[in-house]
């Protein structure tokens, strides 16, 4: 589910320090609730899930349209990357976010960890058309669990790049992170019920 712009912009997340010249694209809700100890679990599965291996085809279409294309006009060539074409964040890092953990790596996603708290991750990524983010935050309910959000951050690069975002928006709001967003659901709903089979007593 899609929500408004200040479930993110209203909370004090320590990513509002490093994206000031952002745009924010989306907000959205994560599925399912979990407990204090259970953020990690969350970023781990998010970080991991592979586009080419969506259980939607409509979803692995999209992505190897969009890797060609990129092949084609050099979106994601090397040069059009973090520390080429843009900064990398991590530039901006207060000392205390960049001496602690950065947080999961993706070997499918074009992202890089930027920090990992008790309540928020953070990653990057930028090719020819933008420089983005992709923060997920936990917000504590009155149980002493939490939901989670999942917040998309934006600089286009010029006309190029706001242009291939207008182009790219209907197929992100109809397709591809509603499907996203069921697969986390289904991974987070195994995961939990691993876990309350392991915790189980014999």
């Amino acid at each position: 589910m899609r929500l408004p712009n200040t479930a993110h912009t209203s909370r004090p997340w320590r990513i509002h320090e490093l994206t000031h010249d952002f745009r924010l694209e989306d907000v959205w809700a994560l599925p399912g609730v979990g407990g204090s100890d259970d953020f990690p679990r969350l970023v781990q599965q998010i970080a991991s899930f592979d586009p080419s291996q969506s259980s939607s085809c409509a979803v692995r279409t999209l992505f190897v349209i969009r890797r060609k294309l990129g092949e084609l006009l050099g979106w994601d060539d090397a040069d059009a990357g973090l520390g080429s074409r843009v900064p990398t964040l991590r530039d901006r890092l207060p000392a205390d976010l960049r001496d602690g953990p950065s947080g999961p790596e993706s070997d499918a996603l074009p992202f890089t960890s930027l920090y990992l708290t008790d309540d928020e991750w953070a990653a990057e990524g930028a090719n020819r058309t933008m420089h983005g983010v992709i923060h997920v935050g936990r917000v504590p309910d009155q149980t002493g669990g939490f939901r989670a959000q999942m917040a998309v951050l934006v600089k286009p690069n010029g006309p190029l790049g706001a242009a291939y975002m207008a182009a790219i928006r209907p197929f992100r709001y109809l397709i591809v992170y509603p499907q996203i967003l069921r697969e986390v659901e289904r991974l987070w709903r195994a995961g939990t019920r691993s876990a309350s089979w392991q915790g189980a007593p014999a």
